[in-house]
């Protein structure tokens, strides 16, 4: 009887999950917060490694994150919130200027205005991009065309996959009056 009357008590006794539940998140918030290094208007978080949280940045590929490592002796393991102010300063000027990186690399190579090659970072490779597609269709290129039309521009089929957010499918057609 003694036992029966024990695991009855032990029944009506539940654990309070919800404080339990509360206080581990409240600790999983704590853990998680970390730095959060801004280089070039854009925020990376500190537990990332370089090598890829370089690539958080707009314009910067896997290939020329890779690149930046080698060009300043930067271990790509090193956690971003591990850089110093020095380490990032020189990250910083070397996207800015790009020099040093191989030609290849560089996401504005011949420039139509300067002739140079330049590599674009942020929000100036948007307006760049924009400037370019104005461009081709204000001289009326082939290209520009199919920019204006909202046509696939670089030789896809027009069949099938090109059509963004508009109806697909064959319309029904109404019965004549009977």
């Amino acid at each position: 009887m003694a036992e029966k009357e024990e695991k009855q008590v032990k029944k009506e006794k539940k654990p309070e999950f919800k404080e339990t539940v509360r206080e581990s998140k409240e600790r999983k918030i704590d853990e998680s917060v970390t730095k959060l290094i801004r280089i070039l208007a854009t925020d990376i978080p500190g537990n990332k490694k370089i090598y890829p949280g370089l690539t958080r940045i707009k314009g910067v590929s896997w290939s020329y994150s890779n690149a930046i490592c080698n060009l300043l002796n930067l271990d790509k393991a090193k956690k971003v919130e591990d850089l110093t102010e020095a380490e990032i300063q020189k990250i910083t000027n070397l996207l800015k200027k790009a020099e040093g990186v191989p030609q290849f690399l560089m996401n504005a190579r011949k420039d139509f205005s300067s002739g140079e090659n330049s590599h674009i970072i942020g929000s100036d490779l948007d307006l760049k991009r924009d400037f370019d597609i104005k461009r081709l269709k204000k001289i009326r290129s082939y290209r520009g065309w199919r920019h204006a039309t909202g046509q696939p521009v670089r030789g896809q089929r027009t069949r099938n996959h090109f059509r963004k957010n508009k109806a697909v499918g064959v319309g029904k057609k109404a019965k004549p009056a009977a």
